[in-house]
């Protein structure tokens, strides 16, 4: 990884190549870029999870990816486009700055810099937590350094090249891993298909084991990302054109379901045979009952590889967690550059613009790892931060597709409403009704004000990307 870092040290020239990878970068680089970044090793532990709580309809959840990417790609794409062609973009705030202004897009950006500061902080303490508990000797503070080191520097070095890239190789070394490890390995280790029908309850093993309201749980948090995340922002601006960007979209949907989705489920699922066979013993658990999840996948893999493909096993997973950090990384340095210092950053020469990049970079970095290091529960503070950042900016962008009058002061009015509306239910934690997600109503809260603002305040603004025109009427 750090190869690929130095490799690309020289060959960015300003901070278009830093950022948007010079905007020349190829189908399945992006597609491949897209899914490793998404699926990462959030998700990555979490499908175990779900197939040794779920079993197989865990992977519903990534159907939702597939949604997500394809809808984004066929709704999205085409408008984003447009304006990047016209515009030369280098950041998901830009896109506000130009349909609702410079006060939007400020603040847009200071919502993604916080929350893309904090995912990569998760990330990389997901990451150290993995490997401290699959190697005892191995202390969590020591692994956080290592880890965030290697993501910090080479993302330092080579900007959004050196992510894509390596993003490519993270995810073919994490589905190698999988597919001729992992997969067979477990399976033959806890004693096939008779030892896993015989352990498992029927429904483990069927598609339908699954609440209504679990789904559309899932719809609503993970498919807003493929409509306001920056790293998909990102990636939309390295493509050649439209095309290219629709294609590695629709390839990025086809590898999360079912490929990834039916691997995570299903080594989740032998993780709980495994427990239930009374593997996992020398760690205190003698079955599956009261065990973390979570863990499960963790403890397979340390059971039941040698030395050697152990290894190459965790640097699976760790290079899938760092394909997730590195682009939090550059989404969040992107919002520090272009949409807070930007101004200032334009009166500098090209090369100087680029410096001040890496800088910016190494700083977020560096505190990344900091706040991983100091904060034990990053993640769940990091989950609220998402939360926040969907539920504000998911409205904004639908009016952006297919609201006609533009309204700046609506735009701001709903972030901060959704945002805030989803924080305070996630904090006072009341039981929402049929057990919805907060995020629904900290996304239907801001598109009541949205509109509402829109239809009241008569001062609007209607912009033809065409010709450039801003037309005020009344």
């Amino acid at each position: 990884m750090l190869g690929v870092g130095f490799f690309f040290l020289n060959k960015n020239e300003n901070s278009e190549d830093y950022f948007v990878g010079g905007r020349n970068m190829s189908t399945w680089h992006v597609g491949l870029s897209v899914v490793a970044t998404d699926v990462g090793g959030g998700f990555s532990i979490g499908l175990g999870g779900l197939g040794f709580v779920m079993g197989l309809s865990g992977s519903w959840m990534l159907f939702t990816g597939l949604i997500g990417a394809w809808l984004s790609a066929v709704v999205l794409i085409p408008k984003i486009s447009a304006m990047n062609e016209r515009f030369q973009l280098l950041t998901f705030p830009q896109v506000f700055g130009k349909h609702y202004g410079g006060r939007v897009a400020i603040v847009a950006g200071v919502i993604s810099l916080i929350g893309y500061t904090g995912f990569s902080s998760s990330q990389l303490l997901a990451g150290a937590k993995l490997a401290s508990a699959s190697f005892p000797s191995l202390e969590l503070h020591t692994a956080l350094v290592i880890m965030g080191v290697i993501a910090v520097v080479y993302t330092v070095m080579g900007g959004m090249k050196a992510v894509i890239y390596t993003d490519t190789i993270q995810w073919i070394l994490l589905m190698s891993g999988l597919v001729f490890i992992a997969i067979p390995m477990a399976y033959f280790s806890i004693g096939g298909y008779d030892a896993i029908v015989s352990s498992v309850k029927p429904e483990m093993l069927s598609l339908l084991n699954f609440e209504w309201s679990q789904l559309f749980n899932w719809a609503i948090t993970i498919i807003p990302i493929w409509f306001v995340g920056m790293t998909l922002y990102q990636r939309i601006f390295s493509c050649r054109s439209k095309k290219e960007a629709q294609k590695a979209w629709f390839i990025a949907g086809l590898f999360e379901w079912p490929l990834m989705a039916f691997m995570g489920v299903l080594l989740g699922l032998f993780a709980k045979v495994a427990a239930d066979q009374g593997m996992f013993a020398n760690f205190g658990f003698t079955s599956s009952v009261g065990m973390d999840a979570e863990m499960g996948l963790p403890l397979l893999l340390s059971q039941i590889l040698p030395v050697g493909l152990m290894g190459i096993m965790m640097s699976a997973y760790f290079s899938a967690i760092l394909s997730t950090a590195d682009s939090c990384l550059m989404a969040a340095s992107g919002n520090l550059t272009t949409d807070i210092f930007g101004k200032w950053l334009k009166q500098k020469s090209h090369r100087t613009g680029l410096k001040y990049s890496q800088l910016f970079t190494f700083l977020i970095g560096a505190f990344a790892i900091v706040l991983a290091m100091s904060m034990e529960n990053v993640l769940e503070l990091m989950l609220l931060s998402y939360a926040f950042m969907v539920s504000g900016l998911l409205v904004p962008v639908l009016g952006l597709l297919f609201w006609k009058r533009v309204n700046s002061t609506a735009a701001l009015a709903s972030m901060i409403v959704g945002g805030t509306t989803t924080v305070a239910l996630v904090s006072i934690k009341i039981a929402l009704p049929y057990g919805i997600n907060a995020n629904f109503f900290g996304i239907l809260a801001a598109l009541v004000v949205f509109i509402c603002i829109t239809l009241i305040d008569k001062k609007t603004v209607e912009i033809n990307y065409t010709n450039g025109k801003h037309e005020t009427f009344f």
